[in-house]
This record gives C-alpha cells, sequence and structure tokens, in this order.
C-alpha cells in the first residue's frame, strides 16, 4: 500500500464522476470512478486540478471521504465564497463530467483497522477524512470503539447527518455527540458554544484508556482542542491533527 500511496501521488488520472449530491446549502459530495485507483488509507486526501481553455490551471487538496472499494472515491466539497476551485465542483460539476486528480497523497494522519479505541474531533468540513475512517472501520468489522465530537455552527451545517444517526443506531461500538457553536436544535440541553473539555472526556472516553485521537478542521479549532486534550492528560503522542485555512490549499 506505501507503494502504491506514492506512484500515485505522482501520476495524474483523470476520473468520471458517476454522481453528486448535496451534503447541506453549501457543501455536496461528488462520487468518482478512477480508472487504476491504488487504493487509500482512511485520512488521505488527493489534489485537484482544473484547466481552462487558456490553459490556466488550479489545483487544490480534499480529504477522501469513502472507505476503500475498488476503483471508487468520495470526495465532500464545501464551496467558499471566494474559492477558485470549490465553486465549481460544489455547483457546476455533474454526472458524467471528467475531473483530473492525483494521490492518495498522505501517511501520517490515518487510521488502519484496529481494535484500539478512537476518539475523533471534528470542525466543519474537518468530518471529511474522519468519516472515511468510520466507513472504513463499518467495511472491515472491527468493532474497534469509535467517538466523533462534531463541532458545527448550527444542525443545518453538519456533513453526512443521516448517514451518522443510521450508523449509530446500528453500532453500539459508535458513538457521535454534536457540538454547535451558533444555533441549537429545539430542545436541544445545552446552550450554543464552543467545544469544551467535558465533550472529549465523556464517561468511557478518559485518557487512561488511552484512545487513538484524530483532530481536524480550522486552524484555530485544532489548536485548541488539542490543547484540551493534552490538559485533561492525553498523551500528545496519541494525538494527530490535521488542519486547513487561507494556507492549507483548500479552495
Amino acid at each position: 500500500m506505501a507503494g502504491a500511496a506514492v506512484l500515485g501521488r505522482l501520476t495524474w488520472r483523470v476520473s468520471t464522476v458517476t454522481s453528486v449530491r448535496d451534503e447541506t446549502g453549501t457543501a455536496r459530495t461528488i462520487a468518482l470512478n478512477v480508472p487504476d485507483w491504488p487504493g487509500q488509507l482512511a485520512g488521505q486526501h488527493v489534489d485537484v486540478r482544473l484547466t481552462a481553455a487558456d490553459g490556466y490551471s488550479a489545483q487544490r487538496s480534499y480529504s477522501i471521504a469513502s472507505a476503500p472499494d475498488g476503483d471508487r472515491v468520495e470526495l465532500t466539497v464545501q464551496r467558499l465564497a471566494d474559492g477558485e476551485v470549490s465553486p465549481y465542483l460544489a455547483d457546476v460539476l455533474a454526472a458524467g463530467d471528467p475531473l483530473e486528480l492525483r494521490g492518495p497523497i498522505g501517511g501520517w494522519f490515518v487510521w488502519e483497522p484496529a481494535p484500539t479505541p478512537v476518539l475523533l474531533v471534528a470542525g466543519g468540513s474537518g468530518v471529511v477524512p474522519l468519516m472515511a475512517m468510520i466507513r472504513t472501520r463499518a467495511a472491515a468489522g472491527t468493532g474497534a470503539p469509535f467517538r466523533l465530537v462534531y463541532s458545527v455552527r448550527g444542525p443545518g451545517d453538519a456533513f453526512y447527518a443521516a448517514e451518522l444517526a443510521e450508523r449509530q443506531r446500528g453500532d453500539d461500538g459508535l458513538h457521535v455527540a454534536y457540538v454547535y457553536t451558533r444555533t441549537t436544535p429545539p430542545g436541544w440541553p445545552a446552550p450554543p458554544g464552543r467545544i469544551g473539555a467535558g465533550a472529549l472526556t465523556a464517561p468511557g472516553w478518559t485518557p487512561d484508556r488511552h484512545p487513538a485521537v484524530f483532530v481536524c478542521g480550522p486552524t484555530g479549532f485544532v489548536e485548541a482542542t488539542a490543547n484540551l486534550l493534552v490538559n485533561a492528560g492525553h498523551d500528545p503522542r496519541s494525538i494527530k491533527t490535521e488542519r486547513f485555512g487561507p494556507s492549507g490549499g483548500q479552495s
């Protein structure tokens, strides 16, 4: 797999869009058929390249949302108002269109099936590579205890909400907790606010269980969450982080 990942990183492939579906009002999932796809690890990403008729090209990195499944790859793209690539992917790209990509890329922020408990912490669209881990866990049938703490502005901003609810109902080893920063659902037991230590140290998910921890989101969110985890007693060596922002190459 490692050799395939290195080769894939160097090779641009022309994939074909097989379907698109909305996740929120500003994000959509794009399903692709990628010929000779070498497979990926949960947490890896791809580079996507768009080329205009005059030869100008732009490329951005997007996390893979799907579990390994032959030549099928899914990306979930959040449209940025000032983005150069994401508006085309989120609003224009359609089934049957070609899309150039290379990958998989990344070997550190990855999860491979194992029985060790896993704590996932996502901010906004940072849930995408963590969703790939959840899906890979289900496909592998490991039964490893997983907890996802997902911070979003409001209920309508959550990616994969229906799928996560369905997976949680059918799997007592998967736990999903939401933190709403701006607007809560009717009857929600807590006021909106930023993620706090309590959400990260729920019963059964204390540092003494030695979970593998993955945190993904905007830079400020990742830094604040990592500090909360370390202050709670988690071994810094067990915490893997991935962040995005103006310099993160995602738009």
